[in-house]
């Protein structure tokens, strides 16, 4: 058989997982270092501009298509919710709260996707798991909160900032659900109007490669971030020769590992493997996070923290579980287990033919007369 090869090898595919995996999950840190030195708009400003120009220029000299009207006003919008308001609330977040607890409380970004989606409200409420791992997804913000926020480390100053952050970061986190679903259903009506036309005019909508409306996202998102760092006047204090070269390789740590390589490796799994596979990104990233935190900055990890980023993986677990119930990894590897349950149960006496086949090679081969013809020892042999 000619191996196909189109088919990404497994090390390439292992190589991107890890991108995914660590570098997204370590953003929040890089983020969180970054901030000595970098005002949080200013941070926002050149990291997604120094992303959307290289990438907007690779899809250039790529010979993809740059500007179609709808289509770059959708990806405005959405990288409006997705790479400004829901970035900005992290990056400010990390100002007064450890980038960990950021990370966390990202994951439980799927609380909103269920509370927000109203067209699958029927699906998500009448699903037992689903219910469950929103309650338990509450709580265990609610646990982080209150971690925060009673502490007995806390002052009545600090405690009343980290209150303002994490409200602020769950505003972001709705951001990103309203962008993401704003997306989502855009598509779906695009697809349904273009099938309508398709009875009367079988030319497609033209749109733009995916890439390409990334890095008009980010382009968006930095502008945004520019504008803003003007207005407040953080540019107008800010000394790029005073920060030091340690703070700006996590500014291009950010800028191109996070931002389009991370990326350009999700994009790549998501046409290779499930999406419900790609998915668990989410799990792997606040552990990440977690880790870094705990082994490269002052802050402490405190057990209850770990009891909450284990609450809040758990009930986004619960929450997607009836679609990775319906994945294909799931129904092959129930088959798999069907099948050989069924060759256990498969009664010698019912199927002796099966058995005899399914056990030929385990015995020692007698006479070749014999192995063709498992009969022969009832049948004469004749004299030729």
């Amino acid at each position: 058989m000619v191996k196909d090869t189109t088919t990404p090898s497994a090390s390439i595919i292992i190589f991107a997982y890890a991108v995914v995996y660590v570098v997204w999950g370590s953003t929040f840190f890089f983020i969180e270092k970054a901030l000595h030195a970098f005002p949080p708009f200013v941070l926002g400003s050149i990291r997604f501009i120094i992303a959307g120009t290289l990438l907007m220029g690779y899809c250039y000299f790529k010979g993809y298509k740059i500007y179609i009207k709808k289509a770059v006003k959708d990806a405005a919008f959405v990288g409006f919710l997705l790479l400004f308001v829901d970035m900005a609330a992290i990056i400010w977040s990390e100002q007064y709260i450890s980038s960990a607890i950021v990370s966390i409380l990202s994951a439980a970004t799927a609380i909103w996707f269920i509370i927000l989606d109203k067209p699958k409200w029927k699906e998500n409420f009448s699903s037992v798991t689903t219910i469950l791992g929103l309650v338990l997804g509450f709580i265990g913000v609610i646990m982080l909160f209150a971690e925060q926020i009673f502490g007995p480390a806390s002052e009545s100053a600090e405690s009343e900032n980290k209150l303002t952050a994490m409200i602020v970061l769950t505003l972001g986190t709705i951001g990103w659900t309203v962008g993401s679903l704003w997306s989502k259903y855009s598509k779906e009506r695009t697809k349904e109007k273009s099938s309508d036309a398709d009875t009367l005019a079988p030319a497609k909508e033209e749109d733009l490669n995916v890439m390409v409306k990334t890095a008009w996202q980010m382009v968006v998102a930095g502008t945004a971030f520019t504008t803003v760092a003007l207005i407040n006047g953080e540019y107008s204090r800010f000394d790029p020769a005073a920060v030091s070269v340690e703070y700006w390789g996590a500014m291009v740590y950010l800028a191109l590992m996070g931002s389009i390589l991370a990326f350009s490796c999700y994009i790549f799994l998501l046409q290779v493997r499930p999406a419900t596979e790609v998915s668990t990104y989410a799990y792997v990233n606040p552990i990440v996070a977690l880790i870094l935190v705990h082994f490269f900055t002052d802050h402490e990890v405190t057990k209850l923290q770990i009891i909450g980023l284990a609450v809040v993986l758990f009930s986004v677990l619960l929450m997607n579980w009836n679609l990775y119930q319906g994945s294909s990894l799931v129904r092959n590897y129930k088959r798999r287990r069907k099948i050989k349950k069924l060759r256990h149960m498969a009664p010698k006496s019912s199927i002796p033919r099966i058995v005899e086949v399914a056990e030929f090679g385990k015995k020692k081969p007698k006479k070749e007369s014999e192995i063709k013809d498992p009969t022969a020892k009832e049948t004469p042999k004749t004299e030729e």
